[in-house]
């Protein structure tokens, strides 16, 4: 279980905190009464953190940096390949 404080707190007892975290507590530093940060050992941290995606969700991170008129001209531009395809048809997306 962690202990919520404040910003200002946190800042007057940092390196108290710093040697309770160590010793294995948690703490969440709230702003305004919302949480922001939490303050845990640097094993907690690394167990918190997800798994890498994989395939296709790979790629959300990436597409994240371009603008929606990128995407669509790429979506248009893959399309239109698509089309001109000999292979096989087409699909119809209505």
């Amino acid at each position: 279980m962690s202990e919520t404080i404040g910003v200002a707190e946190a800042k007057r007892r940092f390196s108290e905190l710093l040697d309770r975290v160590r010793g294995g507590e948690r703490f969440v530093i709230a702003r305004r009464g919302r949480a922001e940060v939490a303050l845990v050992p640097p094993g907690d941290a690394a167990a918190d953190r997800p798994e890498r995606p994989l395939g296709f969700l790979s790629l959300a991170g990436l597409l994240s940096d371009w603008d929606d008129g990128e995407i669509e001209a790429m979506v248009h531009d893959i399309y239109a390949s698509r089309r001109r395809a000999k292979d096989r048809p087409a699909p119809d997306l209505g």
